[in-house]
């Protein structure tokens, strides 16, 4: 087992929690997240971390890399209904719902810190303010899942796939891994594909429309987001789902 640096600059999973709490940690709060005992997984990519049907007794957090939350037809097809970033806790559904109605998967190489649901048990026990915090990113959770709802089903490709980078790109600034509109994203073709409810013909034409618009460059898993007001403004994104920057006066 091992825990979280307390010093230097905050982990994605530290950020993470701050960014939606509605007040600020207390540094006994903030230890006592550091302190939580976190078993420490390397996956490949492409690999399954929980399966639906799972029956788990731990959760997770997203260290390093990104992980996707998905489901199939029986036919095998695909539909992936999230993207997961650094101090995410993709299944923490699963401290209350035993049995688990969905996979999660690694894109590219990733990192994860597996911590018992017992010791989650035990933190919110002892600070019960972080337990309302994980009960808000788990609404702050469904709120995406309905974002991303209205984006497949009602959106065109263009705007579809400028809201998604802009979606990531704003949940990657926020844990501090987005310098000057820049950051990663491992995902392929398909995935964006699956992710999106188009081809992967599809994707790479939308790829080029939106790079030769001057709004993104794609290159070597980098996004770069060039014109944010303007691609802001055709994807018709406003981050109010994302519950941000909404912290009580003190």
């Amino acid at each position: 087992m091992t825990a979280l640096p307390r010093r230097s600059a905050p982990h994605p999973f530290v950020r993470k929690v701050e960014s939606v709490a509605l007040f600020t940690l207390t540094e006994d709060e903030r230890a006592a997240l550091c302190a939580l005992p976190m078993q420490v997984a390397q996956f490949d990519a492409y690999r399954d971390i929980v399966r639906e049907g799972d029956r788990p007794a731990r959760c997770f957090a997203v260290l390093d890399g990104f992980v996707s939350t998905y489901k199939t037809t029986l036919s095998g097809k695909r539909q992936i209904a999230a993207f997961h970033v650094p101090g995410d806790v993709p299944d923490i559904q699963s401290l209350h719902l035993k049995l688990l109605d969905n996979s999660i998967s690694s894109i590219g190489p990733c990192r994860v810190g597996f911590v018992q649901h017992d010791a989650m048990r035990a933190l919110f026990q002892a600070h019960p303010r972080i337990g309302d915090v994980f009960w808000r990113i788990s609404l702050i959770d469904a709120a995406l899942v309905r974002q991303w709802i209205l984006n497949t089903g009602r959106r065109e490709a263009y705007p579809r796939m400028a809201h998604l980078f802009c979606e990531v790109m704003t949940r990657l600034d926020v844990v501090g891994l987005a310098p000057e509109r820049t950051c990663s994203l491992p995902m392929t073709q398909h995935e964006l594909a699956d992710a999106l409810g188009i081809t992967p013909v599809h994707v790479n034409r939308t790829l080029g429309d939106l790079t030769e618009a001057g709004l993104i460059t794609l290159r070597s898993r980098r996004l770069t987001v060039h014109d944010w007001d303007r691609l802001t403004a055709i994807a018709e994104f406003d981050p109010t789902y994302l519950h941000l920057g909404c912290r009580d006066s003190e």
